[in-house]
């Protein structure tokens, strides 16, 4: 995942305004109690973050792969 599929999916998930605001402000443990926006300057890996904020947020499985992904064009 790259960090623009990051962005996208969180904006999908979560909406623009809320999502900024989970970013910043969520304490995320799996990536060493950091929030998101702290994690990404830290170099953490991008789907690493994804997967700790949907752990943290309780998103379901079924709507955490894939989200974020650009479409590809035939």
């Amino acid at each position: 995942m790259r960090l623009s599929e990051f962005r996208i999916a969180v904006e999908e998930e979560f909406g623009e305004a809320y999502g900024r605001v989970i970013t910043n402000d969520l304490v995320l443990g799996d990536v060493g109690g950091l929030t998101a926006e702290q994690a990404i300057k830290a170099g953490f890996p991008p789907r690493a973050i994804w997967n700790a904020l949907c752990d943290a947020s309780d998103v379901p499985a079924d709507r955490r792969y894939g989200v974020g992904l650009r479409e590809t064009r035939d």
